[in-house]
């Protein structure tokens, strides 16, 4: 399998008052491209943190992470917004949807902003967000929106460049079991359907239990 992702011995510390502090702690991980990679472990393990510095979100404090073979540490703030806008799609526990737009216009946002044509990236938002049951709901405010329907509108928008891996941080935490079991159908579908990666940080050992591997962090560590 070729590595898509890969961390190389990366750290993370960050200084406070009461001294340094290390949160990640010589991280050796490899995604492969169309893998489905659950991340578990207790609250404050270090999972968002490493998942941040996979997407590019942070920098490593020493290591590196590599995409498709380049290190991101090297790159500017330029060359990394271009890659997490075209190659790495998010989704977090909190959506973070712009509240002012409606569904649709969030979702357009990440291919206008790619510099993409604007029917060809309506196209391909409106399509996802009908592929997950929001035809009736394009024109509402997040606001209007249940949870679980502004999560899969989050989701649409993670998906709506075709990334090559999309990472979520505890996607389901907020949904309810239904909404949570129909989301992660979405995740395994979009992976066997266009190939991409997926790396779900969860304390849901159901839905870690469907991924094709597990991985288990403590203190900062890969502990299995």
């Amino acid at each position: 399998m070729n590595n898509l992702l890969e961390a190389v011995e990366a750290s993370r510390r960050f200084r406070t008052e009461a001294g340094e502090l290390q949160v990640l702690k010589d991280i050796n991980l490899s995604i492969g491209a169309g893998e489905m990679v659950g991340i578990i472990g207790a609250s404050g393990a270090g999972k968002s943190t490493l998942l941040h510095i996979l997407g590019a979100l942070d920098r490593p404090s020493s290591g590196k992470v590599l995409f498709e073979g380049k290190d991101l540490a090297a790159m500017d703030d330029d060359a990394l917004a271009g890659i997490r806008n075209s190659s790495i799609g998010f989704v977090f526990q909190f959506h973070h949807l712009l509240p002012e737009f409606t569904a649709l216009e969030n979702v357009l946002f990440p291919g206008l902003i790619g510099g993409r044509p604007v029917m060809e990236v309506r196209e391909r938002a409106t399509g996802l967000l009908e592929e997950l049951g929001l035809s009736g709901r394009l024109r509402h405010r997040p606001g209007e929106l249940s949870g679980g329907e502004q999560q899969r509108v989050a989701v649409a928008r993670a998906l709506v460049q075709d990334p090559r891996i999309v990472l979520a941080d505890e996607p389901t935490g907020n949904l309810d079991t239904a909404t949570g079991n129909d989301l992660f159908e979405l995740f395994v579908e979009q992976n066997k359907k266009r190939g991409t990666a997926f790396v779900i940080v969860t304390h849901n050992a159901a839905l870690s239990a469907r991924c094709s591997r597990i991985v288990e962090m403590a203190d900062g560590a890969i502990r299995a």
